[in-house]
């Protein structure tokens, strides 16, 4: 039988040492030049010590972690630093929150009022929090009310069925609409999505990903005031430059982008 290449979910090759130590469900994290033959050497003799002399009374299993090295960073993290910056720079106190991730809303709400659109019905985190059930698309709030709304990891998912919203191949677009038409002028709207080098997909119904000059298009109505993207393969921040291009795969963008002082056309 051929050997088969284990790979993560966005289709990135796993590594070598890792391939390997994942036959022994342990794995290794962002450690340079890491030896993992020490490292298991180690933690067997410390497993014998721990046996050998007792643990305070405590009983003692097998639970092999590795996470020493650099601290491990995600995309997510990326995410929510570019958002909480962009928010901090415009000492914003009232946000609307459309599909960002339930933890960063939190968050939000240690110092700011709140307002979370969920299509599924929820209860507030805090008092700091009010949910309003409703679709992205179909936004329940006047023209110009909102200081600014938040939208993490967020639009490439609407309109595809996944959450229990109504299948509409152009959901995207319009909650983006919806978005702008409720935005004050000068106001911002910080979101972050997936995006590529290369042409578009929807890798129905997960999420659609965006070819960036796309992304730029359906935003072009608001000015840019900051940009960011992220590489999944070198998990680090990278340049636009260096987005990936292969079909399916797909690195992260990060925007702010403002309103108009004057207003704008909504459509």
């Amino acid at each position: 039988m051929g050997h088969v290449r284990r790979v993560h979910s966005g289709g990135v090759a796993m590594h070598p040492i890792n391939e390997l130590l994942s036959l022994f469900e342990l794995r290794l994290m962002r450690v340079p030049h890491a030896s993992p033959r020490a490292d298991l050497e180690r933690y067997e003799a410390n497993l014998r010590t721990l046996a050998a002399e007792g643990a305070r009374g405590y009983r003692v299993v097998r639970e092999p972690v590795f996470e020493a090295g650099n601290h491990p960073s995600s995309y997510v993290d990326f995410e929510c630093e570019f958002a909480s910056a962009a928010l901090a720079r415009n000492t914003v106190r009232e946000i609307l929150d459309v599909g960002s991730y339930r933890m960063f809303v939190r968050g939000m709400t240690a110092g700011l009022t709140v307002t979370s659109i969920d299509v599924r019905p929820r209860d507030p985190t805090s008092a700091n929090e009010s949910v309003l059930t409703c679709d992205a698309k179909q936004l329940p709030l006047p023209d110009g009310s909102i200081d600014a709304i938040v939208s993490l990891c967020a639009i490439e998912h609407f309109g595809l069925g996944r959450y229990g919203d109504a299948f509409d191949p152009d959901g995207d677009l319009k909650a983006l609409t919806e978005m702008k038409r409720v935005l004050r002028p000068g106001g911002v709207l910080v979101l972050s999505t997936t995006v590529t080098a290369g042409p578009g997909t929807i890798a129905f119904n997960a999420h659609r990903i965006y070819p960036l000059g796309d992304l730029r298009a359906m935003l072009s109505a608001l000015e840019v005031e900051s940009e960011a993207f992220y590489s999944r393969g070198r998990e680090a921040r990278c340049t636009e430059g260096e987005l990936q291009r292969d079909a399916g795969v797909w690195d992260v963008y990060c925007g702010c982008w403002r309103k108009p002082a004057l207003g704008l056309p909504t459509g």
